[in-house]
């Protein structure tokens, strides 16, 4: 059975968190969204995605929403910008009122909702007419650190491909992303793939976030006795393109969706 534990801001941070900050960059240029609007943003993390659009759309509000007190506070913690609050809610019953933004979006999160159709009905309900509902998710065939990860993995245990990202997220490509989205009830339906280099300094910066079980393939390390991990840090190390100064250089790939809210 996958576990998808998200409860530490830190381990976050340093797992996917870095990462996520420049696809967010990017995300946010793409969305054009004027100054002063209201945003939302559904399953805030450790505000990665939050501090991108104070930093970049001069909005006038950023409310945040998660699941997870620990993400909640760590996003406090790292944002002190009156202009952001943060909440703990769960993305399919939002504690916002109706039509109350003009720019509802998520970061990273719409794969792990059981309910992603309630969620997207969620995000509708509290956009304003004319609003911009989007999101982003990786491509978890293009989001190398991940991809490398699971290859790995599953050369060692084939037991593990049903835990594979790639796998269990089919929604994670530009077709079912768009479908989700159309049928939620929203028009001008877009897609486009965001991708950002990711450079490790070493082999140790990119295998220690996976040894602080907060995501599914660190989690899955966690499950490991001490034999297999090092197995499975061996086999990754020998597969990664490690350069001579001991660098590792990777891409990642996310793909982008909005629509616009008419009613």
């Amino acid at each position: 059975m996958a576990d998808d534990r998200w409860a530490d801001g830190d381990a976050y941070e340093a797992y996917i968190g870095r990462w996520s900050r420049a696809i967010a960059d990017r995300f946010v240029d793409w969305l054009s969204i004027g100054p002063g609007a209201r945003w939302v943003d559904v399953g805030c993390g450790s505000g990665a995605l939050t501090a991108t659009i104070l930093a970049r759309a001069d909005p006038a509000v950023v409310r945040g929403v998660d699941s997870s007190s620990a993400f909640v506070e760590a996003a406090r913690g790292r944002i002190a910008d009156p202009r952001a609050s943060f909440a703990i809610g769960d993305a399919t019953s939002l504690p916002l009122d109706a039509a109350s933004s003009d720019a509802v979006v998520s970061g990273l999160v719409l794969n792990f909702i059981p309910d992603l159709a309630a969620a997207l009905g969620e995000m509708r309900r509290v956009a304003g007419p004319g609003a911009t509902v989007a999101a982003y998710v990786w491509d978890y065939a293009g989001m190398e650190l991940i991809r490398a990860f699971w290859d790995a993995a599953v050369a060692r245990d084939p037991g593990a491909r049903p835990l594979d990202e790639a796998v269990r997220f089919p929604i994670c490509a530009p077709g079912p992303l768009a479908g989700a989205f159309e049928g939620a009830g929203l028009s001008t339906v877009e897609t486009s793939a965001i991708t950002v280099p990711t450079t490790f300094i070493d082999f140790d910066d990119y295998w220690t976030p996976f040894l602080r079980a907060t995501g599914p393939a660190p989690a899955y390390v966690a499950s490991l006795d001490d034999d297999a991990r090092s197995a499975l840090r061996d086999r990754l190390r020998s597969s990664l393109p490690i350069a001579p100064d001991g660098g590792i250089r990777l891409v990642a790939r996310a793909w982008a969706v909005r629509g616009r809210n008419d009613r």
